[in-house]
């Protein structure tokens, strides 16, 4: 019913939004009554913000509310991420110390997979190529003392020398600046004044750590996706203020952390793995609070695959992500990504051989079934074809074109000799070993046994393969959340605002300065205490989280561990470096604890500013009586059918899990009618409005309290 806004009482929603490949996923949440409602939209890469604002009319319209109630929005974005992957990266300028204006060339001459390699491996492009280097005279040495005053006259020449070829990007990368920032300072003082057009990112404030290779190349990325990442979140912020007037609207960040707009414009890099980060978020608050501390999670897209380890509820933090081609030196969510998603283009090598991905046909035209103009079958295809999901998306809301889907197979089954069913599960097979072998590169490349983890999946694709991907890897089962379609989404309602601040400081431990230790930790917490002032949160709701990275003397890397609060002197000093044994020996087997020999040293102090947010609560499910799940009929499932009616209709139809055993009759479940409780057996089908969960044969479900759909083995079988 419609009522006139002047009686309509304010309501406080805080909604978040997951721009992908394909779909824009919706979550949005009454903080007052705890209401949670979830939607799906599709994406539009031609102007992601159009996505983006229909998504919130969607999903304000089913919850009958107005601009004016939304209180947040919290958004997970892939500009950054996207234009790196693509390697549009265009008009950047590089300014360095003279004399190391080939750090970029040199690198760290690393070839991908070893040796095995480096027969056929081709250096990519650099991301800022020779010409473009400009150095600038001056030099610190690695304790931050002048050893040569900063030369100005060549910081004006390469001002002007990027402003008259049109560079409107330009990346600071000093040496040693990471122990004082003036000449950096300086550096981007000329550039304000000579080429005031100029984006202009230093090393000093991006990443004040070592390793000047690094520095460099996270200074260039930041430099890279500031214009498109300032233009994206402009336009957002724009049309949402006039949807709803003076809204807060963050961005998420690669930590696992938010920033509001207005900061994240400042620091873009910090976002590279926004979408990603905030879908391990949420599986690990939800897979945690079902009783699971070790979970892989599998974020399946439209176009790729995002896996990640979650322990004990929280995702594992990494500084050494590449995206793209691009090494970037932030705090991110460890997570790995593999062309595997629902669009991934099935296609015959010129040896003609199958491959699947990573090329993708995205959601602009889209798989064959989209009836859009795609000519290439997909990952989704095949799914169609052997009955895997419904003829439709999102309930009912988008009609799938069956017929397309089995002309495109047809025609690629043709082409290898194959008979088509075949042809179908061999794409499915082969993108599910691509899954596996990024579960594994998370994992078993780590020291991790799978076999005592369970599989989170999530994503419009991420469960479609769950079993297969048990068998694989020989995993404890699988935990499906509730509208895992957009568990994203919801995990932007989850995140804290989180600010990182790194400080390089070499020393022996047996010699470490205790006073300097606690000098630079307190320096970081006034950074991070100033940047939560800024985002509006309170000093007493502060909270400041130390890390520590330490090696062994001699060694190239180091180790995190964390460092408690309070002050630094000797007691401290050594529980960290206990700290850190016990780490080295969990990673690598073996410590030097008590081994005079082998000094301990530390490299770099972190500080983690955390400005906390309230949580959405997850309510438990009703229960059913033992023994009174519907059974579902025998009608041929309506495409097109209104999701509201699908309750009133049991459904089965001919399924294909083996092509041996051919298409079996299948039960179809519809997911909002099950309750705490239920259990069924494979061969099923599970179905909601945003995703499906094929169960095979040989396999169980049980639905826990949460609404969590729990899958086992109940036979022995499957490929290790």
């Amino acid at each position: 019913m419609n009522r006139p806004v002047t009686t309509q009482p304010q309501r406080r929603i805080r909604i978040g939004i997951d721009t992908g490949g394909t779909f824009t996923d919706v979550v949005a949440l009454d903080e007052d009554s705890g209401e949670l409602v979830t939607t799906k939209t599709p994406s539009t890469p031609s102007d992601p913000a159009d996505g983006f604002i229909d998504g919130v009319h969607k999903v304000l319209g089913l919850m009958g509310a107005t601009g004016r109630d939304i209180t947040a929005v919290c958004h997970g974005t892939t500009v950054a991420t996207n234009q790196l992957l693509e390697g549009k990266v265009e008009s950047l300028g590089f300014i360095t110390t003279e004399g190391y204006e080939f750090i970029l060339e040199i690198a760290r001459q690393a070839v991908p997979d070893g040796y095995g390699n480096s027969y056929f491996w081709v250096k990519p492009p650099r991301i800022v190529p020779a010409d473009l280097v400009r150095t600038v005279g001056g030099r610190l040495d690695f304790q931050g003392r002048e050893i040569r005053p900063f030369d100005e006259e060549s910081a004006v020449a390469a001002a002007r020398w990027f402003r008259e070829r049109g560079i409107k990007a330009v990346g600071v990368c000093l040496l040693h600046s990471y122990a004082d920032d003036s000449h950096e300072r300086a550096v981007r003082a000329v550039l304000r004044r000579e080429h005031p057009e100029a984006v202009v990112s230093i090393s000093s404030e991006v990443l004040r750590e070592y390793r000047e290779y690094e520095r460099s190349m996270t200074t260039l990325v930041d430099a890279a996706v500031k214009p498109r990442v300032a233009r994206y979140v402009a336009n957002i912020h724009d049309r949402l203020d006039g949807l709803a007037p003076g809204v807060a609207f963050s961005i998420m960040k690669s930590n696992g952390g938010v920033l509001s707009a207005d900061e994240v414009v400042k620091q873009p890099v910090t976002t590279v793995l926004s979408g990603p980060a905030a879908g391990a978020l949420g599986a690990g608050l939800v897979a945690h609070r079902a009783g699971y501390p070790k979970v892989l999670t599998c974020d399946g897209g439209g176009t790729s695959t995002d896996v990640s380890v979650v322990l004990d509820g929280e995702p594992t933090l990494t500084t050494e992500g590449t995206v793209g081609a691009y090494p970037s030196k932030i705090p991110m969510i460890d997570v790995v990504t593999v062309g595997a998603g629902g669009g991934s283009v099935a296609w015959v090598t010129p040896e003609g051989t199958l491959k699947v991905g990573p090329r993708s046909a995205g959601a602009d035209p889209g798989p064959l079934c989209y009836g859009k103009g795609g000519t290439e079958p997909t990952i989704t295809d095949a799914h169609v074809v052997l009955g895997r999901i419904p003829p439709h998306l999102l309930g009912g809301e988008i009609p799938l074109d069956v017929a397309a889907a089995r002309r495109g197979i047809d025609e690629l089954a043709a082409r290898l000799d194959l008979d088509p069913v075949r042809c179908a599960t061999g794409i499915l097979e082969i993108s599910a070993w691509n899954q596996a072998n990024a579960l594994r590169q998370v994992s078993v490349k780590r020291g991790l046994d799978v076999r005592d983890f369970m599989l989170a999946t999530f994503g419009g694709s991420g469960s479609l393969l769950a079993c297969r991907l048990v068998d694989v890897l020989d995993l404890a089962g699988v935990v499906v959340p509730q509208n895992p379609g957009n568990l994203s989404a919801f995990g932007l309602l989850t995140v804290d605002v989180r600010n990182d601040y790194v400080q390089t400081a070499v020393a022996r431990h047996d010699a470490l300065d205790h006073a300097a230790v606690q000098e630079v930790f307190d320096a970081l917490t006034d950074r991070a205490a100033r940047a939560l002032d800024t985002e509006g949160f309170p000093r007493g709701d502060h909270r400041y989280l130390r890390t520590v990275d330490l090696r062994y003397f001699g060694q190239a890397f180091e180790v995190r561990v964390p460092a408690p609060d309070g002050p630094v002197d000797a007691a401290y000093a050594a529980s960290v470096a206990d700290a850190f044994h016990a780490e080295h020996r969990a990673l690598y087997g073996y410590d030097f604890r008590g081994d005079p020999t082998q000094q301990v040293e530390w490299v770099n102090l972190r500080v983690t500013g955390v400005g906390p947010i309230t949580r959405p609560q997850l309510r438990e499910l009703p229960t059913r009586d033992p023994g009174t799940l519907p059974t579902p009929g025998s009608l041929s499932d309506p495409a097109g059918q209104d999701p509201s009616d699908r309750s009133k209709t049991r459904v089965r139809r001919p399924v294909c899990f083996d092509p041996d055993d051919g298409f079996v009759d299948t039960p179809v479940h519809w997911r909002p009618d099950l309750r705490a409780g239920d259990t069924f057996e494979g061969p099923a089908i599970v179905e909601e409005f945003g995703s499906t969960v094929p169960v095979h044969p040989g396999f169980g479900v049980r639905v826990d309290a949460l609404g969590n759909l729990v899958i086992t083995r109940t036979t022995t079988g499957g490929d290790r």
